[in-house]
């Protein structure tokens, strides 16, 4: 899978709300806070769902009332990593779960 080039990932980054581009320019993260534990624990098996049907799996971490989210395609640029189209429908799928 071929990653998006700078600019397109830059450009799809915009349609996002609270997404960063990490350090390395090689996936997007997020935070996503919520009231308490159950709340967040709920938001990861939604999301898990949502990852399922596009086959493709978050890096992600909770901490009690949050979750910590990385998006990146592991086998774009022949297993180099990077983002792909996958990485921002993820982010949308799990966006629209708040």
């Amino acid at each position: 899978m071929t990653p998006l080039n700078s600019a397109e990932a830059w450009a799809r980054l915009a349609e996002l709300k609270g997404w960063t581009l990490a350090a390395d320019g090689k996936a997007i993260e997020k935070l996503f806070c919520f009231d308490d534990f159950s709340q967040a624990f709920a938001f990861m098996t939604r999301a898990a769902v949502a990852a399922e049907e596009l086959d493709h799996h978050p890096d992600w971490s909770n901490a009690y009332n949050r979750v910590d989210v990385r998006l990146c395609t592991h086998s774009a640029d022949l297993g180099r990593g990077g983002l792909t189209d996958l990485d921002f429908a993820l982010a949308k799928a799990m966006d629209a779960l708040m």
